[in-house]
């Protein structure tokens, strides 16, 4: 009677799915049988650019060069880099921006990489060539209304988030139709009228939502002014306070995209249950 041996199998994560693989496959061996075209290979973290064997547990990514991810393969490859409890929160989560520009759109850039499940924006104004300084908008751009152009951004760099766009005004009359379903409301105004007039209306009329705003980060200041503070249970406030645009003091990219992304990781902690700070 002839027996035969079964070969050893092991897991490994491709592309962070797991699969099972003979356990004396080689990496090489692996982009010939599951993706013959990738150009970029990736064990473990790290580029390869000669074969070797593989071994349990060893993540190997494989990229065509050029080819966009299919959406379960992007979701699982945020998932992978947030783990899986922190992606899945931010996934189902629904975040408001009113206004769009310097602020605005490095907020929602921000909340967009990490894989928010759906982003509300909001502006009446279009893409200007003063706004390229420090805004997340493209020269050809120009003359397009802001959120038409934000959105067009936001879903070449990741599809699968959701983007509802308003061009509209934010006025009291319309603050509950436009953000009565976010999570977190992001204030991202230039006015300090308009600032108080969202502020007051949202926290008072939308009950347990927090708003998360932004004051002071013209000019050229240290960038450790900048602070994250907790002025209530629902109101944060990202910037140092202070420096507003004025003449011999501009609105520059450095600063205001400090200030926005304190604003996104405020939020981000807001989302997961951890305390802005």
């Amino acid at each position: 009677m002839a027996f035969f041996c079964r070969n050893e199998m092991m897991r490994i994560y491709l592309n962070e799915q797991p699969i099972e693989v003979p356990a004396d496959i080689s990496l090489f061996d692996l982009r010939q049988q599951r993706r013959p075209d990738a150009d970029l290979l990736i064990i473990n973290g790290h580029p390869a650019k000669q074969d070797q064997p593989l071994q349990e547990d060893d993540r190997v990514v494989l990229i065509q060069r050029g080819q966009q991810p299919r959406p379960d393969e992007l979701d699982a490859l945020l998932r992978a880099r947030h783990t899986p409890g922190v992606h899945d929160k931010i996934k189902q989560s629904c975040v408001g921006i009113a206004g769009v520009g310097g602020l605005g759109s490095a907020i929602a850039v921000a909340l967009t990489r990490i894989g928010i499940g759906k982003l509300v924006i909001v502006d009446y104004d279009l893409v200007e060539p003063s706004n390229l300084n420090r805004q997340q908008y493209f020269i050809d751009q120009i003359g397009l209304p802001k959120v038409t152009a934000l959105q067009e951004n936001l879903q070449r760099i990741n599809p699968g988030v959701e983007i509802e766009a308003h061009q509209v005004k934010v006025t009291p009359d319309n603050i509950c139709e436009l953000f009565g379903q976010v999570d977190v409301l992001a204030e991202a105004f230039d006015a300090a009228e308009e600032k108080a007039m969202l502020t007051g209306n949202f926290l008072s009329k939308i009950a347990d939502k927090p708003l998360v705003a932004g004051s002071g980060m013209a000019g050229y200041e240290p960038s450790n002014s900048i602070q994250t503070e907790r002025l209530s249970d629902r109101l944060i406030l990202c910037g140092d306070g202070t420096t507003a645009a004025e003449p011999g003091r501009g609105l520059m990219a450095p600063r205001v995209g400090i200030a926005a992304h304190h604003q996104a990781n405020a939020i981000l902690r807001l989302l997961l249950g951890e305390k802005p700070e």
